[in-house]
């Protein structure tokens, strides 16, 4: 690794690692000095010791909020779905891990499937700028969407407002299941959100190791042992290989 490699990533000398705090999958908890841990931040640290450079964790409650911060020169690598939209700023490796996304629907839904839901009339309740929003925003052709912030407020959105689908991660939908009475969650995906390594644009020396950082952590098993680690086996998905 050269050092101009290691001046654009850790330019400080810390690698600033953005994450989003939003995703309950990737931040499972706290390490005992209050850092996030879990797979992301676990990654992102593997990452600094690569460079040789202790890591620092940015934290951003929601994923919009880190994608727009990347012009503002406060975190050097952001860890987030990648998305075309985010793509016009922020180079982003291929996805380390995959996450299905799905809807959730109230009982007696006459929803059944995945195609069902883009239909006139069908509203939709999802977490704001989310990679799974922006999908959607590019994709739905006939169904409306109605953001709120984060997936606890599309859930109050979906159930205050009586709307027919609520978007979102299968796993954080099945953890609210129980909160709305007769509710299903419908099988298959729309999506399956790519969560990524991504830095600025300006830095494509940065970004062509960040890619092969991550390709190495998927083929030598790192990142499916981190998965076990943390406790996220089957709601988090090694991705496949560039």
């Amino acid at each position: 690794m050269s050092d101009e490699i290691r001046d654009q990533l850790a330019p400080t000398g810390v690698l600033r690692a953005g994450i989003n705090m939003a995703n309950k999958l990737l931040v499972t908890g706290a390490t005992p000095s209050g850092d996030p841990d879990g797979v992301g931040p676990e990654f992102a640290r593997h990452i600094a010791d690569g460079l040789g450079v202790p890591v620092s964790y940015v934290q951003f409650p929601t994923p919009g909020e880190l994608a727009d911060a990347v012009t503002e020169n406060v975190w050097d690598i952001g860890l987030i779905g990648a998305e075309p939209t985010r793509a016009e700023k922020i180079a982003f490796t291929a996805a380390y891990v995959e996450i299905e996304a799905t809807y959730l629907v109230p009982e007696g839904s006459p929803l059944n499937t995945i195609e069902d839901v883009d239909a006139e009339g069908v509203r939709i309740a999802v977490s704001g700028r989310s990679a799974y929003d922006l999908y959607l925003s590019r994709s739905l052709k006939h169904a409306e969407l109605h953001r709120a912030q984060g997936l606890p407020g599309a859930l109050e959105l979906f159930m205050a407002e009586k709307m027919d689908a609520l978007a979102g991660l299968r796993p954080a939908l099945t953890g609210d299941l129980d909160k709305v009475p007769g509710g299903r969650i419908l099988d298959g995906q729309f999506a399956a959100v790519q969560q990524a390594v991504g830095t600025a644009r300006t830095k494509p020396e940065a970004a062509a190791y960040l890619s092969d950082v991550v390709e190495d952590a998927k083929a030598s098993g790192l990142i499916a042992r981190l998965i076990e680690k943390h406790k996220v086996v089957g709601r988090l998905s090694v991705a496949g290989p560039a």
